[in-house]
């Protein structure tokens, strides 16, 4: 360095496995090659490269060729004009571990989708916050995270849980954190209609307008993994009364849809802090996550609907699904 100094034993392994990774991956030299050119040992440099992924200095890709698509991802654009990623997932699997690795495909996913100068959204909820602890880490500037829907109830806050999900995703990528300190639901929907005039509120919303890519699953009342938005203690029992009224099927960021994609004149949706469904529609990639049977009906209402542009889900429930629709 220019001062004498060494350098920090983070900075100096970082520079090495930065230095391995380009000759592994750029100049195709072995493991033994690369350790006699750094001078250290092959598992040194094995080491070195498994760092090199883990910490997002590479991104591994994937690319399929325009028409030779796997056979259900072609049928989802077919049908759909959406991107799906259909996760392979065992059919001995329990609910649980087909939602773990469905999140993990997730996470690396969203590394190639989020880049610097852009703004996240995030809908808190099991399967987003599951996603939240998968993501591959990855260098950003000025780039924001911000929370899509308030998380609060009559029991709790809900701050802890929506903003450890915002953090974990503003972490990953070393963005500004957003969150979104109001109810889920409100009681009344001329205290959203006031409370949205408020500057610091005004903020949030803005923010939310600029987005890039929004991130979500959707919930529903029933399934292995249940919605929190439905266990959790958000709605009462007139709330599930006046949905099932409305024909409902399932929510994105607390904001309720039909069977066939609508989400017109649905009561709850007044008084809901989720964006509209016609805002999020405005977002240029809508990367939704599912996992489990138990969210098809819902599933394809939101794609009925128009809501999803990108999809990862597994391949059962993806399989399920092609089969259902007509």
């Amino acid at each position: 360095m220019p001062d004498g100094r060494p350098l920090p034993e983070s900075d100096l392994r970082i520079g090495q496995a930065t230095q391995a990774a380009r000759l592994y991956y750029f100049q195709d030299l072995t493991m033994a090659a690369i350790g006699r050119e750094l001078g250290v040992s092959r598992s040194t440099v094995s080491r070195l490269i498994t760092f090199a992924r883990a910490s997002g200095l590479v991104e591994i890709k994937v690319s399929t060729p325009l028409g030779q698509a796997p056979r259900i991802e072609q049928a989802f654009a077919d049908r759909y004009d959406i991107r799906a990623h259909v996760v392979p997932v065992s059919e001995i699997v329990d609910d649980l571990q087909r939602l773990d690795r469905v999140a993990t495909f997730a996470g690396r996913l969203l590394t190639s989708y989020f880049e610097s100068d852009m703004v996240m959204g995030v809908a808190w909820g099991t399967t987003v916050s599951a996603v939240s602890r998968k993501l591959a880490p990855k260098r950003t500037h000025n780039s924001h995270v911000v929370q899509l829907n308030g998380a609060a109830n009559t029991r709790t806050t809900g701050v802890s849980y929506a903003s450890d999900i915002i953090k974990n995703f503003a972490d990953a990528y070393g963005a500004v954190a957003q969150g979104f300190p109001v109810p889920a639901f409100f009681d009344y929907p001329e205290t959203r209609a006031h409370l949205w005039r408020e500057r610091s509120i005004k903020r949030v919303l803005e923010l939310q307008d600029r987005m890039h890519l929004a991130v979500f699953s959707i919930g529903v009342v029933s399934g292995a993994v249940p919605s929190h938005v439905y266990s959790a203690g958000y709605l009462e029992r007139r709330d599930h009364a006046a949905l099932e009224r409305d024909g409902v099927v399932g929510d994105i960021a607390t904001v309720f849809l039909r069977s066939d994609g609508s989400y017109d004149r649905i009561a709850l949706n007044d008084r809901s802090s989720g964006p509209s469904l016609d805002r999020l529609k405005a977002v240029p990639r809508r990367l939704c996550i599912i996992a489990g049977e138990s969210k098809l009906d819902a599933l394809n209402a939101a794609l009925k609907g128009g809501l999803i542009t990108d999809l990862v889900i597994d391949d059962i429930s993806a399989a399920e699904l092609i089969l259902r629709s007509p």
